[in-house]
């Protein structure tokens, strides 16, 4: 053995938090192309931002390689590129796959030698990984993508399922970019989606979720009161509701609207509200019909946290409660809500509803949230010091709309 040699343990099951992130930076299991070296602000409480490559393929429909790689797929698929370095539209309701700067090469196993960096040193060097089980990651659009109704799906190199990456997998990682009720503007380096890596897989069973509500509540109604232990819902995971009461002419959410101009996703706080959106107004019976295939955001009627050492994801709607989907699931990151005194902030909901007029109603249970210990408390949490856009927030649009 070199006397370079160095070991490292990862010794608790659970989501890697951002400093163990940083350190698979460091040994080489999270890379990306030498010429866009990875940002410190990549680094999330729980994952890592992932960023567009340099070329856009337009194919002709979505797929999954199973037994190709993604480029020999999108060689059989591929309409045209482009070139997105200096900036480019992908048109709505078109196909594309963009190449990611990271690159993965996960241990095979939980005793592996990884050749790299360690702890910055520019001298290669040979770690040894230790871990009690394997390393996995899993991929999710990022809150401001969701907004803008862009689906978005990693996918990965004789993969049968998006957005999941398996013990082993060495190699590139694409993203799949579909915009639905916007047409897009892109460019290189920007991020819509994000990483988080496992070490093992442990969801948070009902009796321990319950434990910690007691203790730490998680869940407030909206009186901002801690949700009873007679009234919480759980079954694998928080379920939470909407939010459609209001005072007459109060706005409870809004509704895509169709044939309007493409969205430069460089502009923050920049465009209009009214261009984009048709704001929908509380209704004396906190009804709504949705129409088929339009895309809504709404907000939740209880307010969530996320305590340090926890993390959560919201999943996907059941489609056996109705032809409804919560468009989007998504991460909610270590500290989302803030304290106890903070009271927990709103989750907010991207609503399409598929091939019929469905209707919704006040405290619908639309969605749950499914927590997954971290392996350690992260090094930061979600919030102000980092410049987080949706701590705290009630309903409220993405980060590229002026904020009334």
């Amino acid at each position: 053995m070199p006397e370079t040699l160095k070991e490292v343990q990862l010794r608790t099951k659970g989501i890697l938090p951002v400093q163990k992130l940083k350190l698979l930076h460091a040994l080489g299991i999270i890379t990306s192309d030498p010429n866009y070296p990875i940002q410190d602000n990549q680094f999330q409480p729980n994952s890592i931002d992932l960023r567009l490559g340099e070329i856009a393929y337009r194919v002709r429909c979505s797929f999954l390689p199973e037994n190709d790689s993604v480029e020999e797929k999108v060689e059989k698929l591929k309409m045209y590129e482009v070139p997105i370095t200096d900036g480019a539209v992908l048109e709505q309701n078109c196909v594309y796959i963009i190449p990611l700067l990271e690159e993965l090469n996960m241990p095979e196993s939980n005793n592996t030698i990884q050749k790299g960096l360690f702890n910055g040193n520019k001298e290669e060097s040979e770690v040894k990984l230790g871990t009690v089980e394997n390393l996995s990651a899993k991929a999710n659009p990022k809150s401001s993508t969701g907004r803008l109704d862009v689906f978005t799906r990693v996918i990965t190199d004789y993969s049968h399922r998006f957005e999941e990456v398996t013990p082993g997998y060495r190699g590139k990682m694409y993203l799949e970019v579909v915009p639905k009720s916007f047409s897009i503007k892109v460019k290189t380096g920007q991020r819509l989606n994000q990483l988080r890596v496992r070490h093992g897989f442990e969801v948070l069973p009902d009796q321990d979720l319950l434990r910690v509500h007691a203790a730490d509540p998680l869940l407030f109604d909206e009186q901002r009161v801690p949700v009873s232990m007679e009234k919480i819902k759980v079954k694998q995971g928080l379920f939470m509701s909407v939010d459609l009461k209001g005072k007459k002419g109060d706005i409870i959410g809004y509704k895509a609207k169709k044939h309007n101009n493409y969205i430069d996703l460089e502009n923050i706080g920049h465009y209009e509200v009214e261009e984009f959106w048709e704001p929908i107004y509380a209704q004396q019976n906190d009804q709504l019909i949705l129409e088929p295939e339009a895309f809504y955001i709404f907000a939740s009627k209880e307010r969530i946290r996320v305590p340090a050492h926890l993390a959560c994801e919201m999943m996907a709607y059941d489609t056996g409660s109705g032809e409804l989907r919560t468009h989007y699931a998504g991460f909610f990151d270590s500290g989302f809500g803030g304290s106890v005194e903070d009271q927990g902030a709103r989750a907010v909901l991207e609503v399409r509803s598929h091939d019929v007029p469905f209707m919704i109603e006040d405290g619908q249970t639309m969605f749950s949230m499914q927590f997954e210990p971290n392996a350690e408390k992260p090094d930061f949490v979600y919030g102000e010091e980092i410049d987080s856009n949706y701590q705290g927030q009630d309903l409220k649009l993405g980060k590229h709309f002026k904020q009334p």
